[in-house]
């Protein structure tokens, strides 16, 4: 059975991803679960996160969304797209045309999931909770309309 993506918890993810490797230099989350009412995503980091770069995170994420930044796509080939992206987490039936998920000019990556047209879409970010564990650092969110 096919997996469904929520698109707005989807779009969520991309921007949370890009905002921990931007604050915290960690690339992308290494294992997710995203699901329409809860979603969590997990960080290689060497320590947990303070309260205060938690809302930081959380703050720097809903900046994006209400920035309402318009949620493109385009197609490039994968030897192109193997040269600028990680293209591990795909599936490998992707093709030979990966398409990249551009929002605004915040993040890019390759994915084949639904998205929002724009971020305004998405609603409230709120962090429900954080963890660490073994050099693994998990954020659970969850969207507010």
């Amino acid at each position: 059975m096919k997996k469904e993506f929520d698109p707005r918890m989807h779009s969520a993810e991309h921007i949370l991803n890009q905002t921990m490797d931007r604050i915290f230099h960690c690339g992308r989350s290494i294992a997710a679960h995203i699901e329409t009412k809860k979603s969590k995503c997990d960080y290689p980091l060497n320590r947990p996160l303070t309260e205060e770069e938690v809302r930081q995170v959380e703050r720097q994420v809903n900046e994006v969304i209400r920035a309402d930044m318009r949620v493109m796509e385009e197609h490039i080939t994968r030897d192109e797209a193997g040269k600028l992206y990680n293209l591990a987490r795909l599936p490998g039936d992707a093709g030979d045309s990966i398409r990249i998920v551009r929002i605004g000019d915040y993040d890019a990556c390759p994915c084949i999931g639904p998205h929002v047209a724009s971020t305004g879409e998405i609603g409230e970010f709120c962090i429900a909770s954080v963890g660490f564990e073994e050099g693994v650092f998990r954020i659970r969110f969850k969207l507010r309309v």
